[in-house]
């Protein structure tokens, strides 16, 4: 009930944002195609189309995607009222840091592997007149776009940069207790982002592979359709894990059920804690919940640590994601008696099974 009604208000502010754009005047960019309700957005328009054809290799959702979205949430989390209450720089959250000071932060370890992002996007940051903050956001939010089924994520501008390094500590590991995890992000959001909101947040991990965990094998997807904004993410973390994709023994790892699928330790737990496991297995098929439920928490996430009110919405520039693709299933050979549920409340949604031999899951390229 409290999802429908957040779907319902989601909705009806969307629909009014729609009636309110057609009755506002409108301003021509000086690019002589577009036109902004904001002058301050008319930038947007030539960074978005540079991004899309010179980094996301013509609006795909690859590799480049994937990180790019990573990205917003490793810089933006590196905020917390906590050290600062205790007199210490706690961060700038959503400020930047990650690549102005890139050399410090994509040191330390929850941050390995996106150098590589870091130092495919400087170029384009030379090239537009846009803080390393506010490009750091839009850039993710023009790479979801690119995954059919994904939601038009927020794009502001305004964010001031960051002036020093956040601390190292601060960013979540995916061996870490969902406590840990937990505190984490509440922390950093002045305790917005509770254990429910995490489930939200973690919605991203339905495009994502990991790289590093595995340090003979790279480009491990999270769930058998990286390249799609579906729910097969919620149902495959909740299959008994049967093999590791590579080695194993990995810090952060656990088993997983398919053939070259990484399964986290961190979504592993999460997905079968008593205070989460429902709101998991909620997401279960429930593709605008999936879409509804992470736009809001973006929104909040992309913010953290600036001033709202000194910010121009500019999310008119994001393009509108193609729908959805087909619908949750299980992958081949695999069924309910396959699942580990460990919500009690609600009974497990009744899936179809692909056909054909049991699934490999193929890597997704690196950038």
């Amino acid at each position: 009930m409290a999802f429908k009604s957040l779907l319902s208000v989601v909705s009806l502010v969307a629909a009014l944002q729609g009636a309110n754009a057609a009755l506002t005047r409108r301003v021509a960019c000086p690019d002589g195609k577009n036109t902004a309700t904001n002058a301050a957005c008319c930038q947007l328009f030539a960074v978005r189309d540079d991004l899309q054809e010179n980094l996301f290799h013509g609006g795909l959702c690859t590799a480049e995607a994937h990180e790019s979205l990573r990205l917003t949430f490793h810089d933006a989390i590196a905020i917390s009222p906590a050290l600062e209450a205790q007199g210490k720089f706690g961060g700038g959250g959503a400020d930047g840091s990650i690549a102005i000071f890139s050399d410090i932060e994509t040191a330390f370890h929850p941050n390995i592997g996106l150098d590589e992002i870091v130092a495919l996007q400087k170029p384009f940051i030379a090239r537009h007149n846009l803080s390393h903050a506010d490009f750091i956001q839009f850039a993710g939010a023009i790479g979801a776009s690119n995954c059919a089924g994904a939601p038009q994520l927020a794009a502001f501008v305004g964010r001031k940069d960051a002036t020093q390094p956040a601390p190292d500590g601060l960013v979540p590991e995916p061996f870490h207790t969902p406590d840990q995890i937990f505190d984490r992000l509440a922390d950093a959001s002045q305790g917005e982002f509770d254990p429910i909101l995490t489930v939200w947040l973690l919605t991203a991990h339905t495009v994502a592979a990991a790289n590093d965990v595995d340090p003979d094998h790279s480009g491990l997807p999270f769930d058998s359709t990286p390249e799609l904004w579906d729910t097969q993410f919620f149902l495959e973390t909740q299959l008994r894990g049967t093999a590791f994709p590579g080695t194993g023994g990995n810090q952060g790892e656990v088993e997983s059920p398919l053939a070259g699928e990484m399964r986290l330790q961190s979504d592993h737990t999460i997905a079968r804690d008593s205070r989460t496991a429902c709101e998991w297995q909620s997401f279960v098929d429930n593709q605008p919940k999936a879409q509804a439920m992470f736009q809001f928490v973006f929104h909040d996430l992309s913010i953290l640590g600036q001033d709202i009110n000194s910010l121009v919405d500019c999310t008119e520039v994001v393009p509108i994601p193609a729908p959805p693709q087909g619908h949750t299933h299980f992958p081949a050979g695999l069924s309910n008696a396959d699942i580990e549920q460990a919500c009690a409340e609600t009974p497990f949604p009744t899936l179809p099974t692909d056909p054909g031999p049991k699934t490999a899951v193929a890597p997704v390229p690196k950038p």
